[in-house]
């Protein structure tokens, strides 16, 4: 059996959170996405693919980073 990937997210600066590894992603109604093994997140609220990004923080200047503490 193949072992499956460590999920990844990181978090980018002033941009989208990258996903990567074997992950599904559910709606609130337990609806899958189809997704690829790297896909990114978006963390502006300007997207118009939501929940995933499609570079409008570029676009509209967000700006938001972010350190682990």
């Amino acid at each position: 059996m193949e072992e499956n990937k460590k999920v990844q997210l990181k978090i980018r600066d002033n941009g989208s959170i990258l996903v990567t590894g074997d992950v599904e992603l559910i709606d609130a109604e337990g609806n899958p996405f189809v997704t690829k093994e790297k896909f990114s997140l978006c963390r502006c609220g300007a997207s118009e693919n939501k929940p995933f990004c499609d570079g409008s923080h570029r676009r509209i200047g967000f700006h938001d980073e972010v350190r682990a503490n």
